[in-house]
């Protein structure tokens, strides 16, 4: 009743409403008296939409309220709790991982020796098959893995002593040190990789690793006037030998210097444990050696350029033998192919020697190394005979060393 009676109100002044503002109008009330009536009939329609918004505070958009069948205003039943999916990765009370959790390192420690035998002119000698080498690693026989020969495209960074010390415009040593680089690269191969660098204070790289030649002539037109009169060699040897560290195929490093350092951060025990850790294979050629003789002839190098000298001399050798390379010390320059055939054939043809060591401790310590060529049959020294049935002094030109590798933590 109190709907009806609301009704007839709001009807009651909507009519009051259009008397008041509408002007009589004889054919206009014939189709006001239709819209009143349709007007009419519609109030019940929209009655409910008078009363205002719901004010239930239980209902959500996203949500919607629940029936209950008890009353209308009950709220829902909260959702039960779901149960965490057990994980046997997570970390216990400890902070650990379980015990069952598998663990994961690094394969068994593999060790790789280039090794080439010379004759005492530096050629190589082939066909040496693989029951006659032993590799010993701190003194201990090891089990060979795997054995090849051949001959394989080089990867190699000639290193090059250009200061003003001693390479001078058109000095001597200006002179030998551009006939020993240009003369070396006469003898590679198109296949061949080279990169030039040059040091003084600091090392330059000239052109990078590349095959074209035309690049690697450019670099060499830039020695032509020497910057500083420092010689940092320690510095030029470390950096070179890092960039190369992860270069596969056969690799090595020439280098061309007097042997004096002058101005290097790194000392000579920081220089040889960094190139031992590297492992890149190291042939040396000294300049200056004539020079030095007449000038010790004629008295004109005192007690301290002559140990100086000497010392020079033993760094190139130490670094050289220490990485498996070669030493060279020619004192004309007539000499110079016979040292660049000797280097090229020991880079290119090698012995390849691989072996899993049976101290497989990860504990960052120097391992020694040591190649021999023996009789299997009687465990003696290897005698090898030329065609004439004359014994061959030989040589075994291998790395003396590598460094364990530390666990990963």
């Amino acid at each position: 009743m109190r709907g009806l009676r609301h009704n007839l109100s709001m009807k009651e002044q909507l009519k009051a409403h259009l008397t008041a503002h509408m002007k009589p109008n004889r054919f206009l009330a014939p189709a006001l008296v239709c819209a009143l009536i349709a007007i009419a009939a519609l109030l019940p329609v929209l009655a409910p939409a008078q009363q205002g918004p719901n004010n239930d505070g239980s209902a959500t958009v996203a949500r919607p309220r629940k029936s209950s069948s008890s009353s209308g205003n009950a709220a829902p039943a909260a959702e039960p709790a779901q149960a965490k999916i057990p994980s046997k990765f997570g970390k216990n009370k400890e902070g650990d991982l379980p015990s069952d959790v598998p663990t994961f390192r690094a394969d068994a420690i593999t060790v790789t020796v280039d090794t080439a035998v010379v004759d005492n002119k530096g050629h190589f000698i082939p066909n040496i098959p693989k029951n006659y080498f032993r590799v010993l690693e701190d003194g201990v026989p090891q089990p060979i893995a795997d054995f090849s020969k051949g001959e394989a495209p080089m990867t190699i960074a000639m290193v090059v002593e250009f200061s003003a010390k001693f390479q001078q415009y058109y000095s001597a040593g200006w002179f030998q040190t551009l006939n020993a680089s240009y003369g070396f690269v006469q003898l590679l191969r198109p296949e061949d990789y080279l990169a030039i660098i040059a040091y003084d204070l600091r090392t330059e790289i000239l052109s990078d690793f590349t095959t074209d030649r035309q690049k690697t002539a450019e670099a060499m037109n830039r020695l032509r006037i020497p910057g500083f009169s420092e010689s940092n060699m320690y510095d030029a040897l470390v950096e070179t030998s890092r960039r190369m560290q992860d270069i596969e195929g056969r690799k090595a490093i020439l280098l061309i210097a007097s042997g004096l350092d002058t101005f290097s951060k790194l000392t000579f025990d920081k220089t040889r444990r960094a190139l031992q850790e590297t492992g890149v294979p190291i042939y040396t050629i000294s300049l200056l050696q004539a020079q030095r003789e007449m000038a010790d002839a004629r008295g004109a190098m005192g007690n301290t350029a002559r140990l100086d000298f000497l010392q020079a001399d033993n760094q190139l050798r130490t670094f050289a033998t220490e990485t498996g390379g070669m030493s060279f010390f020619p004192r004309f320059e007539g000499e110079y192919p016979n040292v660049f055939r000797a280097i090229t054939e020991t880079m290119r043809s090698n012995y390849v020697l691989t072996y899993n060591p049976t101290n497989q401790a990860r504990d960052g310590k120097v391992r020694r190394i040591k190649v021999q060529l023996i009789n299997p049959e009687t465990n003696e020294p290897l005698r090898i005979n030329d065609d004439k049935g004359k014994p061959i002094k030989y040589q075994i030109v291998a790395k003396t060393g590598y460094t364990a590798p530390r666990e990963v933590e």
